[in-house]
């Protein structure tokens, strides 16, 4: 039988995910109707330009740093001489119009003075959380870290289809383990043995040859069942969305519970996204069918087994409201303030053009 962490360590541990609960609740609960997800609209259904609502975003917890910072950004709403995110003529923009105004007004909403056309508020949960409250209308746009097919299987083709897709930028996801395994030796696994540990046949970190260590049990962290993050190591290291994880010792929903146990353990292995690296969860490196794959240097390339898409979906078309908000976070601009500086790889220039054009014509 695997040893069950300490009294002291589920306490510790437990403990650390208050502040991610009180995040949460940034989502709202109004009941909005399926289908008008708050768009201001006129009696002929055209937009009038302006919106008291808020747009609502929310779900995935590898998602969530892109659009928070974006929304802060957004409902901070800088003048065009502010040079920390704005200015006339970066990103090949020419204006002198505050953030939020410039990209809202592309669709014709209007601003008063520093107050932006429509704040943005992003809530925390995970993907298939986001994806459900985006088909019931609770939010405009749903975050997710894995496709929606993978996330919500049960759901017909007609019901797919009414999401649409909007990729924002691609996540190298790491295997991290606590920082005294990495000191014991353990820098590197080989996909066979994460494959083995997450399924219960390797259980101590003695059975890992590099781990110069005394006896110490292994605690494999998992991520809760319906997350994106779980979703795509499930499809990647284990061959399909179902397969058994025998060998998981705790499941958490976000990121940043993942990161607080990681931290405060002594024998954890975890997955989880390459935004919540630190020197305190360090990524190793992974060897997958004969090639070495080491955090910083290789893991956007291509064959990356733990590579994955990082999505907003809209659902039943896209809202001129969530286009103007999606086209900043596809742009040039919002690449380089939001995706890149939260720890994922931007899009390639044809990937962008592909993800613009998906997007309602500016006006």
């Amino acid at each position: 039988m695997r040893e069950k962490p300490s009294i002291d360590r589920r306490t510790v541990l437990l403990g650390g995910g208050g502040a991610i609960a009180s995040l949460a609740g940034c989502i709202s609960t109004s009941s909005t109707p399926p289908g008008s997800r708050g768009r201001a609209t006129t009696t002929s259904g055209e937009s009038d330009g302006s919106s008291s609502e808020q747009l609502k975003s929310g779900g995935s917890s590898t998602v969530y740093p892109i659009t928070s910072k974006a929304a802060s950004v957004w409902n901070s709403n800088p003048p065009a001489d502010d040079e920390e995110y704005w200015g006339p003529g970066k990103y090949g923009i020419e204006t002198d119009e505050r953030l939020a105004t410039y990209w809202a007004g592309k669709y014709g909403f209007e601003a008063s003075g520093s107050t932006p056309p429509f704040k943005v508020n992003v809530g925390l949960s995970h993907s298939g959380t986001g994806l459900e409250k985006l088909k019931n209308g609770l939010v405009d746009i749903g975050n997710a870290s894995a496709p929606v097919k993978a996330e919500l299987p049960d759901l017909s083709q007609s019901e797919l289809e009414k999401y649409t897709d909007h990729v924002v930028g691609v996540d190298a996801q790491p295997i991290v383990v606590s920082k005294e395994i990495r000191e014991a030796g353990v820098d590197k696994l080989t996909a066979e043995q994460v494959r083995k540990i997450y399924t219960g046949e390797i259980e101590n970190w003695s059975e890992i040859d590099a781990y110069n260590g005394e006896d110490k049990e292994i605690q494999a962290i998992g991520r809760a069942e319906g997350s994106g993050t779980d979703t795509a190591f499930r499809v990647n290291m284990l061959g399909g969305p179902n397969a058994k994880m025998q060998g998981v010792d705790v499941r958490k929903g976000q990121n940043q519970q993942v990161k607080t146990i990681v931290a405060r353990s002594n024998n954890a292995i975890a997955y989880m996204a390459l935004a919540f690296v630190t020197s305190e969860v360090a990524a190793i490196k992974l060897e997958f069918d004969g090639k070495v794959y080491e955090p910083g240097k290789n893991l956007a390339d291509e064959n990356y087994p733990l590579s994955r898409d990082l999505h907003c979906y809209t659902y039943d078309g896209t809202s001129e409201k969530e286009a103007a908000f999606l086209r900043m976070l596809v742009s040039d601009f919002g690449q380089q303030n939001f995706v890149e500086p939260s720890g994922y790889a931007m899009l390639t220039d044809e990937r962008r053009t592909n993800q613009l054009d998906k997007l309602p014509d500016t006006k």
